[in-house]
């Protein structure tokens, strides 16, 4: 049996690693393409765009790993079928559950390793990636102008223009500050901005400059200019790296969205808390309602009851309306509270169980890729990339809907992040089941599309 075990790790680690390298330079090759504009025109060292690429590579790692353990799975299964060694191994005496304990060890192995990967490194390198990602785009703030959006980012200054021509701005309006002696403002039919080597130059055509001095208001100047420069410091030039303690959802550890879930929850026991009390005090009894609506109903049985009182003055009537009409209010801002604690504490929720979620994924994607692959006796590139590719899409819509859901509060994050992996291992048990059966579960005659024909001479 230790022979194998070594035979089928050996068989799987060389596609698994194919597989891995083929996926992960198809999706870091398109990322590449989206981020080009992060870096023309920037004048970035080399090695801060190797930098810059190779932490991005970590959320492409963890994506392509299970999608890999897929592929080679198919293969190895596909291509020791073709070769009837599957079927020496049963002649043998070797169960098809015995042949898959090498597998699914070592989607066990690689399930551990993105697990860990997921927690400790992925979110570090995220950080990392989003900062630098930050500090680039801050670089050169002549390449981030675009009509219309106010641009805050420049010292001394802010502008806005009215239009873009390739480096030409048209409708330039230019405001100074800080705590300056005159308030300055500049309007330009056209301008360009260009970069020197500690400094931004601002070139100003057919405009005029209005000067207001914060002292004393009557005293202002209007001046007229045909060609106007100004030279604005920039020491920042180089690209400044950020220290920042802020991180997402997709920057922490499990440790970290812990205490945030927790932070959340006690947040949300004080708003429960509140709220019942004002029930309390209000209507005189400890009611918790579950929604708005049900809070409001409530008040409106309390308000009949009230209406109902003959024995109530006028004076007591309206005091009492007006405490019903202040819960009201309290309950629509309670549970806006509520809603917006919820979603937040859903956000950790999601990934947290995701860090955990698709690595399981590796040990399933085995059970499923193993049957797969015995049945459809192709061990080729194109079968195994088509069937692979199509559960995984469909793992990742599944993946993709929970994680939506529970971002707005319509499921637990548990329940939305773990049933792709309950329809994958429900799936993967059929398969295996009239596998291990030596039966067919469904017609299998779409996984020979791609078998290569026999030639015309080959049958005469």
């Amino acid at each position: 049996m230790r022979l194998l075990s070594r035979y089928f790790f050996r068989e799987m680690v060389l596609p698994f690693l194919f597989s891995l390298g083929m996926i992960t330079f198809i999706l870091f090759v398109n990322f590449l393409l989206r981020a080009l504009d992060r870096f023309l025109g920037k004048g970035l060292e080399l090695i801060t765009i190797l930098e810059y690429l190779f932490l991005n590579l970590a959320w492409i790692l963890a994506l392509s790993v299970p999608m890999a353990v897929l592929l080679a799975t198919l293969m190895t299964f596909g291509r020791l079928a073709e070769d009837n060694e599957i079927n020496a191994m049963r002649a043998s005496g070797i169960g098809f559950l015995t042949i898959m304990r090498s597998p699914v060890l070592f989607g066990a192995i690689i399930t551990i390793l993105l697990i860990y990967f997921n927690n400790y490194i992925l979110p570090e390198m995220n950080f990392k990636a989003r900062l630098l990602s930050g500090d680039i785009y801050r670089k050169r703030p002549d390449m981030n102008i675009e009509p219309g959006i106010f641009l805050d980012n420049l010292p001394d200054y802010s502008m806005i223009i009215g239009g873009k021509t390739r480096d030409r701005m048209t409708d330039v309006r230019i405001f100074s500050k800080g705590n300056k002696e005159a308030q300055t403002s500049i309007h330009a039919n056209s301008g360009t901005l260009s970069t020197l080597d500690d400094a931004f130059l601002l070139t100003l055509f057919d405009g005029e400059i209005h000067e207001l001095e914060q002292k004393d208001y009557t005293n202002y100047r209007r001046i007229i200019f045909a060609r106007h420069v100004i030279i604005i410091p920039a020491k920042d030039l180089l690209l400044n790296r950020r220290d920042s303690t802020s991180r997402t959802d997709r920057e922490m550890t499990v440790t970290m969205m812990r205490k945030k879930i927790r932070n959340y929850k006690n947040r949300l026991d004080v708003v429960y808390g509140r709220l019942a009390g004002a029930y309390f005090r209000t209507i005189g009894d400890s009611l918790l309602p579950k929604s708005i609506q049900q809070g409001t109903q409530y008040i409106q049985r309390t308000r009949n009851s009230i209406n109902s009182d003959t024995t109530l003055t006028q004076a007591q009537l309206w005091k009492k309306e007006q405490k019903l009409r202040s819960l009201e209010r309290q309950i629509k801002n309670e549970f806006n509270l509520i809603n917006s604690y919820l979603k937040s504490r859903n956000k950790y929720g999601v990934e947290l169980h995701k860090k955990f979620s698709i690595p399981v994924a590796c040990i399933l994607f085995v059970l499923l890729g193993a049957p797969l692959g015995v049945m459809s006796k192709r061990g080729g590139f194109a079968v195994s990339t088509s069937l692979s590719f199509g559960f995984f899409l469909v793992y990742y819509v599944l993946l993709i809907g929970g994680e939506e859901m529970a971002d707005r509060n319509a499921i637990h994050p548990a329940i939305g992040m773990w049933t792709p992996n309950v329809v994958l291992l429900s799936v993967a048990l059929y398969l295996n089941l009239h596998t291990v059966r030596e039966r067919a579960p469904i017609p299998m005659q779409f996984l020979t599309i791609f078998k290569r024909k026999k030639p015309i001479h080959d049958s005469i």
